[in-house]
C-alpha cells in the first residue's frame, strides 16, 4: 500500500514542509490548516499520516525534513524520466507518441561533437547506407576531431566453408566501398567468433546501440538497415545520462582490450 505522503506531488511536499518549518501547520493537524497545501482527495489520509508520525515522536521540524527528502527524491525521479525517451519504428505504428528511430539516430549524429559509437548486427550498403550514414560521414570528413567507432557483425553463411580470413577481407572491402560513404573511415571492430567455420563455436555480435559524446545512449532492437529503421517494428530507448553512456563505451572498449573484439584492417 502506498503511504499517503508518497501520493503528494513534489510541489505539495515542498509546500507542506515549508509550512511545517514556519509553524503554519502543526499538531493537532486539521483539515482546514492542511487544505492550503494538500489536494482535497488526499486530505484525510495525509492528516492521519501526519498525526501517526507525530504520535511516534516526530516533531514538525523532523516531519519537514522528511517531506523535503521526499520532494528531493521526487524531483530526481522526474529529471530521470525526462532523460529517458521511448523510441519506436515505424512511426505510423506508434500509438503512444514515441520518438521515431530514424529521426533519433540522425539527431544523435548531428549533435555529435567528439565521439560516436555504433553497434549493429547488420549494415545496409549502397544508397541505403548513404541515407543512414551520409550525414555522419560528411561531418567526420569535415571535423578531424570527430572519432567514430563501429562494432559490426561479420556474417558467415550457412554451410559456407570459405576461410575466415577471406570472409573478413571481403567484409572490409564491402564496408569501404559500399557501406561507408565518406573519405575518412571509422575504426571498425568485429567478433572473430562470428566467422568460425564450426557452428558450435560460432557467436555473433548482436548488440544494437549508439553512444554519442559519452552522454547520449540509444539502445534499440533496430539494425542499421533501411528496413529496421523505416518498416520493421522495432523498440528502443534513448537515455541522456553521462555515467550510463560512459559505462556502455567502457564495455565495448574492454572487449577490445581483452581480445574478444578485434580491429578490422581497412
Amino acid at each position: 500500500m502506498i503511504h499517503p505522503l508518497r501520493r503528494l506531488s513534489r510541489s505539495a511536499l515542498a509546500g507542506l514542509a515549508e509550512a511545517l518549518r514556519a509553524g503554519r501547520v502543526g499538531p493537532p493537524f486539521s483539515r482546514s490548516t492542511l487544505a492550503a497545501y494538500v489536494p482535497d482527495r488526499h486530505l484525510d489520509l495525509v492528516r492521519d499520516a501526519l498525526a501517526d508520525l507525530g504520535s511516534q515522536g516526530m516533531t514538525p521540524r523532523l516531519l519537514a525534513s522528511t517531506l523535503e527528502l521526499l520532494a528531493e527524491e521526487r524531483a530526481a525521479g522526474q529529471r530521470m524520466s525526462d532523460r529517458v525517451q521511448l523510441v519506436w519504428s515505424p512511426p505510423e505504428l506508434d500509438l503512444v507518441d514515441a520518438r521515431d528511430t530514424a529521426v533519433v539516430v540522425q539527431d544523435l549524429f548531428r549533435s555529435a561533437k567528439h565521439s560516436v559509437l555504433i553497434a549493429s548486427y547488420a549494415l545496409d550498403g549502397g544508397t541505403k547506407a548513404q541515407v543512414l550514414f551520409g550525414a555522419l560521414a560528411s561531418r567526420m570528413d569535415a571535423q578531424p576531431s570527430l572519432e567514430v567507432r563501429v562494432y559490426a557483425n561479420i556474417h558467415r553463411n550457412y554451410l559456407d566453408e570459405t576461410p575466415a580470413s577471406v570472409i573478413v577481407r571481403q567484409f572490409a572491402v564491402r564496408l569501404r566501398d559500399q557501406v561507408w560513404p565518406g573519405e575518412r573511415l571509422p575504426e571498425v571492430f568485429y567478433d572473430p567468433r562470428s566467422v568460425e567455420p564450426h557452428g558450435q563455436q560460432r557467436a555473433v555480435l548482436h548488440a544494437k546501440c549508439v553512444v554519442v559524446d559519452e552522454r547520449w545512449t540509444l539502445l534499440t532492437s533496430a539494425n542499421f538497415t533501411e528496413a529496421a529503421q523505416e518498416r520493421n517494428i522495432e523498440a528502443g530507448v534513448v537515455i541522456d545520462d553521462q555515467p550510463f553512456a560512459e559505462r556502455m563505451r567502457q564495455q565495448f572498449e574492454g572487449l577490445v582490450e581483452a581480445g574478444t573484439l578485434r580491429k578490422l584492417a581497412m
